[in-house]
């Protein structure tokens, strides 16, 4: 046994230190055996016979691991061998469920409707989540301007965005309305290099919680997972989830799925270890107020606390970085105790000549229209005067029109004056 333990801990010092390696044994998995059994069986009504292999590549556990279950279903009389699966004596033994057995997996099924990989323990997600947390990565202003590459930003606004992404956390961006907040938020993902371990389900209490999803976790680009890994936990770049006027409070509770007795992990939970963006703070349906006091242990304290529908509650890392994105002003959000979680405060500000006139131009290029800069330098003054701000989305809308009404009249696509305040009148409305 001690030569074992010093062989994996050889073997660890050679891979990345976070990686999760396989289970060897029952104990090692985290889980307990009488919950394998019932999986295993679960996965063996899918076919009519199954081998150690597909079972092992349903359960994303090792063979040796899956060969001590059905050593154990077999002595229960839970399965029965049917012979080898091909010709070679080498092959694999197939099984069946027995009528024991079937009725046993049935019981199962009627308990959790979960088939798939085995989960994980909460402890040993709790444990790789501080192996892998974002506060390991350092933001350089290197990779925040390659980040940020196409924003035309003032470098006070740059400045500020630094610290705070690098923080790893709570940033509330707020100004008017169509000057890149979101896209700033968005692309604060480009900002980090490392990959993290997701799990496909963590098991709490008995109950399976379904994390791993496709939608938000991206598996890193390489040659697989590595044959020493844990197959339970998938390798993904850090996620991005961006949430807007759909968030509710119950989204950042546990949902369960009733009759299959199965969780889904919250939104918020699924973005460990990485970014989670609201966008459209203060449009939701629920009170920001409310929102943000929700918020206030896991801002605080980094972490969160869960409940299953028996009354369990668990505790579980909140680690990750939440930007707030907002046109709305502060004050109307929350009050000062609410606002002092949210630890960084950025404005972003509507762009000044010179920046509107750059975003116009690198636009106009990009669509192929020809554009005076005479005309638009007097075209700004015109509209920009008075009461109406620029902002950075207007020369997109404006070349866009420019580019349709060309387009669908025939002539060249050339943003003059006369052209420009046409494109006015068809994109904005008047009082």
């Amino acid at each position: 046994m001690h030569s074992l333990d010093q062989a994996r801990e050889d073997l660890a010092a050679t891979l990345d230190p976070r990686m999760p390696l396989a289970p060897m044994t029952v104990e090692e998995t985290g889980l307990e055996l009488s919950f394998l059994l019932r999986l295993a069986a679960k996965c063996a009504t899918e076919q009519d016979t199954v081998t150690p292999s597909h079972l092992a590549e349903r359960m994303k556990l090792s063979k040796v691991v899956v060969n001590l279950l059905i050593k154990e279903l077999t002595k229960l009389a839970y399965l029965e061998a049917r012979g080898l699966a091909g010709e070679d004596v080498r092959s694999d033994i197939r099984y069946a469920l027995s009528a024991k057995g079937a009725d046993y997996a049935q019981a199962a099924l009627r308990q959790s409707s979960y088939v798939g990989p085995a989960p994980v323990s909460l402890d040993a997600f709790c444990r790789q989540l501080g192996l892998q947390t974002i506060h390991h990565e350092r933001v350089t202003p290197e990779a925040l301007a390659k980040s940020l590459e196409g924003l035309v930003l003032s470098p006070s606004l740059v400045a500020k965005l630094g610290p705070a992404m690098n923080s790893g956390q709570s940033i509330l961006l707020y100004g008017p309305p169509g000057n890149g907040k979101t896209s700033i938020a968005e692309r604060s993902a480009r900002l980090f290099r490392q990959t993290i371990f997701v799990p496909y389900a963590i098991e709490v209490g008995g109950y399976v919680i379904c994390f791993y999803d496709e939608a938000v976790h991206q598996p890193a680009v390489g040659t697989g997972p590595h044959p020493k890994a844990d197959r339970r936990w998938v390798e993904c770049r850090r996620p991005v989830i961006k949430t807007g006027g759909e968030l509710t409070l119950d989204l950042l509770d546990l949902t369960l799925s009733e009759g299959a007795n199965v969780y889904e992990a919250p939104i918020h939970l699924k973005a460990s270890g990485g970014i989670f963006i609201i966008d459209d703070f203060g449009r939701q349906q629920v009170m920001p107020q409310a929102l943000i006091n929700r918020w206030i242990v896991p801002l605080e304290r980094g972490y969160d606390f869960l409940t299953l529908h028996t009354g369990k509650k668990f505790k579980v890392p909140f680690d990750e970085l939440v930007v707030f994105s907002t046109n709305m002003a502060p004050r109307d959000l929350s009050d000062e105790a609410g606002l002092r979680r949210l630890k960084y405060k950025i404005f972003v500000n509507t762009p000044s000549r010179e920046e509107y006139i750059q975003i116009f131009e690198a636009y106009a290029r990009s669509v192929d229209v020809e554009l005076s800069p005479r005309d638009l330098e007097l075209f700004y003054d015109r509209r920009y005067s008075g009461e109406s701000l620029a902002s950075c989305y207007h020369p997109k809308y404006l070349l866009d029109f420019i580019d349709s009404y060309c387009a669908f009249n025939g002539t060249g696509k050339v943003a003059s004056l006369a052209m420009l305040e046409r494109a006015w009148e068809g994109v904005f409305t008047s009082d």
